[in-house]
């Protein structure tokens, strides 16, 4: 099929949402915290709201970046080499200030399901921060001479939620545990860290060096 990408490409992006999907950060923060103050369904809720973010930001971004590709292919490439250095700005960013995850403990007015997806979906697609990851990570993993760079871009994209919901879903279920693990162990947030700023890095080198060839 020409719209999946080679395995190599989807192993690579599989394990770039896997720390994604672990890294603690405001969505988590939302989940866990819904799921304490007003149970597992709630939580689920919210997640499933960010989740259809998730959905709206890959169309918006596969339908403009291929429009980029048709309008300007050494645009698209800068576009590429911009989202390397914001990549590299990110594991910096994660080694310094460490992960984002702190439940506040205040209380949280009671909604509905419908109104806690809607939560998650606002959180989502207002935070300027995951439309700028969208736009300079999911390039990262295409060719601007690639006849189905959109197809496989809006491939990937929707990828990203059968990959990350096995590692969300299990926190929001065990969200009391989950957040005294990371409370009562700063060290395997650090360890969460350092693999995001890791892997982050080597993505980012590898675009930046093919860029200069």
């Amino acid at each position: 099929m020409s719209f999946v990408p080679d395995l190599a490409i989807i192993a690579q992006f599989a394990v770039a949402t896997f720390i994604i999907a672990i890294t603690p950060g405001p969505d988590m923060t939302l989940f866990v915290g819904r799921a304490l103050s007003q149970g597992r369904a709630a939580g689920l809720a919210c997640m499933a709201g960010a989740m259809t973010g998730v959905m709206v930001h890959t169309l918006l971004v596969a339908l403009g970046l291929s429009a980029l590709i048709a309008a300007s292919p050494q645009a698209f490439l800068a576009l590429k080499i911009f989202g390397a250095g914001y990549l590299i700005w990110l594991a910096i960013q994660a080694i310094r200030h460490g992960s984002a995850f702190s439940l506040d403990g205040k209380p949280v007015k009671p909604r509905s399901l419908v109104g806690n997806w809607a939560m998650g979906l606002a959180i989502n697609l207002l935070n300027p921060k995951i439309v700028l990851f969208f736009m300079t990570f999911l390039p990262q993993f295409v060719s601007a001479s690639d006849p189905y760079a959109a197809q496989k871009l809006l491939f990937l994209g929707l990828l990203f939620i059968p990959i990350s919901l096995p590692v969300t879903v299990p926190m929001v279920l065990a969200a009391d545990g989950f957040s005294n693990l990371l409370r009562r162990t700063p060290r395997i947030m650090r360890a969460i860290d350092y693999l995001f700023a890791g892997v982050f890095s080597v993505f980012a080198l590898r675009i930046l060096t093919a860029s200069a060839r």
